[in-house]
């Protein structure tokens, strides 16, 4: 059947007050289902942060620990580099008093 003009002008009689409560009901379901998945989201990620920030607390520890397990010996590293530094200057001193001595020595001879 085929609608004449003016059949298709006339207002339809339509519950709009219904259709909104429709309308707003279902996109509080939406909302209410997007908000829920979203904190769902949000906890899952919490909880894996939580574990990341368990397990580097824990490697942490036990960083710290083995680093003070090396300490004694960092400690005689630095010294023996001190020693090293020290005896490095005892040639350079040698040297010094050599040429002194030799100066000197020449200096005798010369008398």
């Amino acid at each position: 059947m085929v609608e004449t003009a003016k059949e298709a002008m006339e207002p339809v009689e339509v519950d709009i007050l219904g259709l909104c409560q429709d309308m707003f009901s279902k996109m509080a379901m939406y909302l209410t289902g997007e908000l829920t998945a979203t904190s769902e989201d949000y906890s899952l990620k919490y909880l894996e942060m939580e574990d990341i920030a368990v397990n580097i607390s824990r490697n942490l520890k036990d960083l710290n620990q083995k680093y003070a397990a090396l300490q004694p010996y960092l400690d005689q590293i630095t010294l023996t580099e001190e020693q090293v530094a020290a005896l490095e200057q005892a040639p350079y001193k040698l040297d010094t008093y050599s040429k002194k001595l030799e100066a000197e020595y020449k200096k005798y001879k010369r008398q």
